[in-house]
């Protein structure tokens, strides 16, 4: 069973559906732990006050917000709790959008919502409108102790949703907004078109695979005698590419330009009469 990560209310106008949230997407590799390389035991961290020069408990962990290096003014979570904002137990949708207006710059962590049997119904109903209209919904949450602007979206049978960045949260970056904008052919803008339609399909999730964590696997499998040592996997070597046509050709398999004089492009028979007319 999946763990219930917030449970409240979606607020609609005077429609409140009570529903739970799951994390939809979670990073999934092979991990490592500590060890010491001595003796094979597994490293434990502990942690230690410098002032009482001693391990210290969970249990006697507190927050603290520094007021410099050495002064800090501590804060219980009871008292976190009594200033949590409406939006801890009820998620009210604000605005409706167009999902395309929203730029997927802005998505964070997705969560799969599920409805409580009373509000299946209402469920459905914000469902089926927003997958009609093409709509996403803006609302906020409080969730870990944070209020977050979500969005959130239809998605095969219910409604997902995707934690939003603040624009503050979105970084600044002088090298990309300062790129000098170059300026491209038409001729190389139709080619590359053309490969791109070439490499366009639909998109099958199930068919993208994490090669490099199936070898860490061989290779800890090797290291039990279960499997055969995987081989060591070539670096390609790059280079910035010159002649853009001739590297879009080669990438679609076409033959390279035929190169030269203008008279050498010329049929046989039209060369041979132009040359006919110039000796008579």
């Amino acid at each position: 069973m999946a763990s219930t990560v917030w449970k409240g209310y979606i607020s609609f106008g005077l429609i409140s559906v009570p529903i739970r949230l799951f994390v939809a997407a979670r990073e999934n590799h092979i991990s490592f732990n500590q060890v010491h390389q001595v003796c094979g035991t597994r490293i434990k961290q502990q942690i230690y006050c410098p002032h009482c020069e001693r391990v210290v408990e969970r249990s006697e962990i507190a927050k603290g917000y520094p007021i410099d290096k050495e002064n800090f003014v501590l804060v219980s979570n009871e008292e976190l709790k009594a200033l949590e904002a409406q939006s801890s137990e009820t998620m009210e949708i604000v605005q409706f959008v167009n999902l395309p207006d929203v730029d997927p710059l802005y998505y964070q962590t997705s969560y799969f919502s599920v409805a409580e049997d009373p509000g299946r119904r209402a469920y459905s109903l914000i469902h089926k409108g927003m997958q009609q209209l093409k709509l996403g919904a803006i609302a906020k949450i409080t969730l870990h102790q944070r209020e977050q602007i979500v969005m959130i979206r239809p998605f095969e049978k219910g409604l997902v949703l995707h934690t939003l960045y603040y624009p503050e949260e979105i970084r600044a970056v002088a090298e990309y907004d300062n790129q000098p904008e170059v300026e491209v052919q038409k001729a190389e803008v139709e080619l590359a078109e053309q490969f791109m339609k070439q490499l366009t399909g639909e998109f099958h999730p199930e068919k993208l695979k994490d090669e490099y964590e199936g070898r860490v696997e061989q290779l800890i499998e090797s290291k039990q005698g279960q499997a055969e040592a995987p081989s060591k996997q070539p670096k390609r070597k790059l280079a910035p590419v010159i002649d853009l046509m001739e590297a879009l050709r080669k990438s679609m398999g076409q033959p390279p330009e035929v190169k030269g004089t203008a008279a050498a492009k010329k049929p046989p028979q039209r060369a041979a009469a132009q040359r006919k007319r110039r000796e008579g």
